[in-house]
């Protein structure tokens, strides 16, 4: 039997997850030497690929050295943020499938949040539509963890326990004066409230900080965000609120936008920051008391200091089972996690159509959001709390330092 090659690419925004995940396909791959000749990577993924810029795994990272994958964040293949056309008549997808041909690709994995399965989508239409035997499969990754169809996704269990462990020691650091005082932990969430809502794990009991938790699924009002702030005055001083990056008013204004125009990404997303800074300046001007934002920005999604032992391995086990779906015939879909029990905590992968998947988003249920819009009720909690479990050891170079594998 002819060995049929695998290709594996990495899109969209990095976390401390999806290298993961390339490992667990890497790994996978290596275990059928029978089914599967080389195992190569996409560097700078689609847009990276056109260009011809294609990384030998099996060379680069041999033997033991690919396990340095598991605790290296960001994309070790590189990212890009590439759409590619809705006309499947575009000539651009007969270059991508002849590529393929051309190296021997029987097996295309594309690790990605939302856009990515747009990606894997439109592959898997073309290739059906051409007769092709390709498979073409979805893996899932994204810290928003907005992808429908799938109980959640890797890289949002260690995103949310950054989020928790950095919002916890702010909330310590900002109790030590004894003055009032606001603290605004502005936290990344377009659409979907879900990594904002994990500022609630911070909590060490019953009203501690965070005392105010605002999600883009409800509606802002900044008159009653100013009127819920004094109120928290009567409980603690030092007032810590978690924001939403994309948090917006009743008419679908976003409150970053009131200082200034959003600019678009090339999907056409508005690119949303600020609007900590902004809540921050509405509190000084309008309550007369200390007011301070912190913007978490780039360390919540891809930082592996507070790397999830969860989140890790199921990040691997997805990139393993992607293999096995894809030397199976599996095309078109995405790996998804179905939540077996929470007490004990279990699930499994299974797979969904990737059409069905691709340009939703999943919100935070309403249900599990209370305090008329400004906390989160034991839902979350139960939810959230096995994702973020498990300690990891990363390795460290001889200063001390985390030590990460690269490209070379």
């Amino acid at each position: 039997m002819e060995l049929k090659n695998i290709l594996v690419g990495q899109s969209g925004g990095p976390t401390a997850v999806i290298n993961s995940s390339l490992y667990g396909a890497a790994a996978q791959a290596r275990l059928h030497p029978e089914k599967i000749g080389k195992c190569f990577g996409m560097v700078n993924g689609i847009e990276g690929f056109l260009k011809g810029k294609v990384l030998d795994l099996d060379e680069a990272l041999p033997g033991d050295e690919l396990k340095g994958l598991l605790t290296t964040p960001g994309a070790y293949l590189g990212s890009c943020r590439y759409k590619l056309p809705e006309d499947l008549e575009d000539p651009v997808y007969r270059t991508l499938f002849e590529k393929f041909e051309d190296m021997g690709i029987g097996y295309f994995l594309y690790i990605g949040g939302n856009d990515s399965m747009d990606t894997v989508s439109k592959l898997s239409r073309y290739g059906r539509k051409m007769g092709s035997s390709i498979v073409v499969l979805g893996e899932p990754k994204t810290i928003d963890n907005d992808l429908v169809l799938t109980d959640h996704t890797p890289g949002f269990g260690s995103a949310a326990r950054y989020v928790a462990s950095t919002v916890r020691e702010i909330c310590v650091d900002a109790g030590v004066y004894d003055t009032k005082s606001v603290t605004i932990v502005e936290i990344m969430g377009r659409h979907a409230g879900w990594l904002t809502a994990a500022g609630v794990l911070a909590r060490k009991f019953r009203g501690d900080n965070p005392l105010l938790v605002y999600l883009p699924e409800v509606p802002f009002d900044q008159e009653a965000f100013l009127k819920k702030v004094e109120e928290c005055f009567s409980v603690n001083n030092a007032v810590v609120v978690c924001v939403s990056e994309g948090i917006r008013d009743k008419d679908g204004v976003f409150v970053c936008e009131y200082d200034s125009e959003a600019g678009l990404d090339s999907f056409g997303h508005k690119m949303l920051a600020g609007c900590g800074k902004y809540l921050e300046r509405l509190v000084r001007g309008r309550l007369g008391v200390k007011a301070r934002s912190v913007e978490l920005n780039v360390s919540q999604r891809c930082s592996v200091s507070m790397l999830s032992a969860a989140d890790q391995q199921e990040a691997v086990m997805a990139g393993r089972y992607g293999v096995q779906a894809a030397l199976e015939g599996e095309t078109g879909k995405m790996i998804s996690f179905i939540r077996k029990s929470d007490a004990p905590y279990s699930l499994s992968c299974g797979l969904e159509d990737v059409d069905h998947i691709c340009n939703r988003e999943k919100t935070v249920p309403l249900s599990w959001i209370t305090g008329d819009g400004t906390d989160l009720g034991e839902e979350f909690l139960t939810y959230a709390k096995p994702l973020v479990k498990g300690n990891v050891q990363v390795p460290a170079d001889e200063d001390g330092l985390p030590l990460f594998v690269c490209r070379k």
